[in-house]
């Protein structure tokens, strides 16, 4: 009987961690996901597809982010051959996606995690529409509001979600979301 009920807990360990593959995130705009609430915001006129204004790719979006924050670096491109999480593309789900490291966050917090893992710094995903993005932001928060050290930022700008790992301040990563207005 002991031995069951060690297989069936491990091979709960091994499904929350699959879930988590699928997600790494949460959505909030000053407290990492388990803390609660949204500051996520869609365009004000529910228009789905990026404008001239809102770049289209997540590369686009981090270069205009990282000419703010000094600390971020690039990390990988995504493609749908090397996405993790077997999303890119896929119906609802983004359509480009880049991660980014933080110079800010110890190396000693993330020792260990793979060099593109969104707690080293984060991640940028842009869908189709606000609502996938939001959509994303909610299915994230809700696998990780009970593993707080998983949880991290979330930024929504219409179809943008940037994700910020929970080992930057409050207030270090107020300064994507600052940036993410203001491109």
């Amino acid at each position: 009987m002991r031995k069951v009920r060690l297989a069936v807990g491990a091979a709960a360990v091994v499904l929350a961690v699959g879930v988590l593959a699928g997600c790494g995130g949460s959505d909030d705009s000053s407290k990492p996901a388990a803390g609660g609430g949204s500051a996520a915001s869609a365009s004000a006129d529910g228009d789905s597809r990026p404008s001239p204004s809102q770049p289209a790719t997540a590369r686009e979006v981090f270069t205009k982010l990282s000419g703010e924050v000094g600390a971020a670096k690039l990390g990988t491109v995504v493609t749908a051959e090397t996405d993790p999480n077997k999303l890119l593309g896929r119906p609802g789900q983004y359509t480009s996606k880049v991660t980014f490291t933080d110079s800010r966050i110890s190396g000693s917090d993330v020792e260990g995690l793979d060099k593109d893992d969104s707690l080293r710094g984060g991640a940028i995903e842009v869908f189709e529409s606000a609502g996938d993005a939001k959509a994303r932001s909610e299915y994230i928060e809700s696998v990780t509001k009970s593993m707080p050290a998983l949880a991290e930022y979330h930024y929504l700008d219409g179809p943008v979600l940037v994700r910020v790992s929970h080992y930057l301040t409050p207030k270090q990563a107020a300064e994507y979301q600052s940036a993410l207005k203001r491109r």
